[in-house]
C-alpha cells in the first residue's frame, strides 16, 4: 500500500518537479494549486506537504484549519521564509517546518522521519543519506556515483535489520544473533569484520563512517 502525500504548491515548476520526485521515490501524489480544494483530498491523504505562499488562502490559515479537522495527519510546511517568526507560526500546527531552497533528498529523509515517528506505512524506497534503498527490488544505490552496490548475503542482512532499527543503538549481541542465528560469544570478531567489510560498500570515507556509527561499548547504529 502505498503511502498518499498531498501536496499544495502554487508554482508550476516547483510542484512538477516535487511530485515527479516523490512519485519516482514510491509514494502516491496528489498536486494541487491552491487550498480550497484541499478538504475534499484529506481523506486520501496520509501526510500533507504545503506551501505557505498561495493565491486566496495563505498557507498558515489552510494548515490551521486541516489540523483541525485531521489533527493526525502530518503537515509539513514548506515556505522561503526563513524567520524565526515564521517559523514559530507555522509549527503552532504543523509537524515540519522546510525552507526553501531545499534538496529533495532532504525532503524525503524529512518526510521519511513523519512516516516512522507517526507509525505510518512506509514507502518501498528509502533514502539515508546518499543511498537509495529499493526494499521491494533489495536494489542499493549510491545516488553520487549513480552505480549500484552489490553486497554480500551477510552484509545485506546487516544492513536490512540495521535500516529496519534506524536511528537506534543495537547492540553487537542483538545484530549477531539476528543474522547468523546463534547465541552471540563476547569478544567474537565475526560481527566487526562484517561491517568493515560493508561499510568499504556504502561510506564515502570509511576513516569517518557516517551511515554506520559504532556505539563505543555497546555496538552499532544506522544513522538516517
Amino acid at each position: 500500500m502505498k503511502l498518499t502525500i498531498l501536496h499544495i504548491e502554487d508554482d508550476q515548476e516547483i510542484g512538477s518537479w516535487v511530485s515527479k520526485f516523490l512519485t519516482d521515490f514510491g509514494y502516491e501524489v496528489i498536486w494541487i494549486t491552491s487550498g480550497h480544494e484541499a478538504m475534499k483530498h484529506m481523506d486520501r491523504a496520509d501526510l500533507v506537504i504545503l506551501d505557505i505562499m498561495l493565491p486566496g488562502l495563505d498557507g498558515y490559515t489552510i494548515g490551521q484549519r486541516l489540523k483541525q479537522k485531521y489533527p493526525n495527519t502530518p503537515i509539513m510546511m514548506l515556505s522561503a521564509r526563513t524567520s524565526m517568526e515564521d517559523k514559530l507560526q507555522g509549527l503552532t500546527f504543523a509537524d515540519d517546518y522546510m525552507t526553501k531552497p531545499y534538496h529533495p533528498d532532504e525532503l524525503a529523509a524529512r518526510i521519511q522521519v513523519l512516516v516512522r515517528r507517526l507509525g505510518i506505512v512506509s514507502p518501498e524506497i528509502i533514502q539515508v543519506m546518499h543511498l537509495r534503498i529499493n526494499q521491494k527490488a533489495n536494489r542499493i544505490l549510491n545516488t553520487i556515483s549513480k552505480t549500484d552496490i552489490v553486497l554480500t548475503g551477510k552484509q545485506f542482512h546487516i544492513f536490512m535489520y540495521l535500516l529496519d532499527h534506524l536511528n537506534q543503538i543495537l547492540t553487537k549481541k542483538q545484530i549477531y544473533e539476528a543474522v547468523w542465528g546463534d547465541p552471540y560469544i563476547e569478544g567474537d570478531k565475526t560481527l566487526m569484520v562484517h561491517i568493515r567489510l560493508l561499510r568499504e560498500k556504502i561510506e564515502l570515507d570509511t576513516s569517518k563512517p557516517q551511515i554506520i556509527e559504532t556505539i563505543r561499548g555497546i555496538g552499532y547504529r544506522l544513522r538516517s
